[in-house]
């Protein structure tokens, strides 16, 4: 990226030159805490227009459970045509240890429903054929926390399949750790690390064809807007699918990028250039 882009006023400003948005939904439709109205309307006017939306995001569990806390956060369905989620992908790597001991990290119970008919045990690590991660245990820890842990993982050579690739996500006022930076220990210590969501090209193609199911006809992926706030999933997924980007400045980048005070066009062209993703323009918060 060789110019900065201009901050754009919303979505309006863009909407005619896509057919399909595939949107990330932590840090850009919600915070974990309560949803963004103007994102949500957004979203709302444009498939009002006859756009279409999915959902895309790194969340660890299936759809099913994402598309109620959705409801309850008050991302209404008006908004979304689908979702496809990171647990969505997790599962299917997960259907290879049928029968078979898995040792889960993560909170206890938020995440059982990523195990839900897949007929496995989770037991400890000593027992355990591959290593699942969710997110860490709790919002308060570090990834340098579980170095121990990944000690015992390493020695016995076992496999990590990581359902959440963030490493980072905004959770009401703060930042916290998610399962990708978990996953950045293991492989730096050595560790073989699976990647389910996003930036990973399976869940793009799941997405794709879902928007062009709600569409009922092939969509051009020159008229597919990818919308998102983090460079490491966001921008450098939609550059690998080779579709435009929508880049929120006002989530994990905020204080980085003064997004919602003076951000500078080529500071933010600077941070997204190493993904090489095409940028149509950015915004602190989506809006319409």
């Amino acid at each position: 990226m060789t110019s900065p882009l201009p901050s754009i006023s919303g979505l309006a400003d863009l909407a005619g030159r896509y057919d399909a948005v595939l949107s990330d939904v932590w840090g850009v439709v919600h915070n974990g805490v309560e949803a963004f109205p103007t994102a949500v309307d957004a979203l709302s006017q444009f498939r009002a227009a006859g756009g279409k939306v999915v959902f895309i995001t790194n969340a660890p569990r299936p759809s099913g459970p994402i598309i109620e806390m959705l409801d309850r956060l008050g991302v209404h369905r008006a908004a979304y045509d689908a979702i496809v989620s990171s647990g969505d992908a997790t599962r299917t790597m997960i259907g290879k240890y049928r029968g078979r001991a898995i040792h889960h990290v993560g909170p206890p119970t938020e995440d059982d429903a990523l195990y839900d008919g897949l007929d496995v045990r989770r037991t400890g690590a000593d027992e355990a054929e591959v290593v699942v991660v969710t997110d860490l245990d709790t919002d308060e820890d570090t990834p340098e926390m579980y170095r121990e842990r990944a000690r015992v993982w390493l020695s016995r050579r076992l496999p990590m399949i990581c359902a959440n690739p963030d490493r980072v996500v905004e959770h009401g006022d703060k930042i916290i750790y998610c399962g990708g930076a978990l996953g950045d220990l293991y492989a730096a210590m050595g560790g073989m690390v699976l990647m389910a969501g996003k930036p990973y090209q399976p869940i793009y193609e799941e997405a794709f064809r879902l928007a062009e199911l709600a569409a009922g006809r092939p969509l051009d992926k020159s008229r597919v807007l990818a919308i998102g706030d983090s460079v490491r999933t966001d921008a450098t997924g939609a550059a690998k699918f080779g579709v435009d980007l929508l880049f929120v400045t006002g989530s994990i980048h905020a204080a980085e990028l003064d997004a919602f005070g003076k951000p500078d066009p080529q500071a933010i062209a600077d941070l997204v250039a190493p993904s090489r993703a095409h940028m149509a323009g950015f915004l602190p918060r989506l809006s319409w």
